[in-house]
């Protein structure tokens, strides 16, 4: 079974390009392709997440906000 993993995110954001980095580095090692989304683009994720960005959901549970580690995300994705 595989994760879904989710970067949920806005544009010009420094610490969602961090994230991305480590979202697309950890992925590759899992064979996982993750998906990106704006709070711009949909309304119940900027209600959700618009002062948390970027957040990271693996399998729709959040896993981090702010800031992700490489190490974290390996975690939740071996469970």
């Amino acid at each position: 079974m595989s994760s879904r993993v989710v970067l949920v995110g806005k544009p010009a954001c420094h610490l969602c390009d961090v994230a991305r980095q480590v979202v697309e580095t950890v992925c590759a090692e899992f064979d996982l392709d993750a998906d990106e989304r704006s709070i711009y683009d949909d309304p119940y994720l900027a209600a959700e997440y618009a002062d948390r960005v970027p957040v990271v959901l693996v399998d729709d549970a959040e896993i981090s906000h702010f800031r992700i580690s490489a190490e974290q995300l390996r975690k939740a994705l071996s469970q």
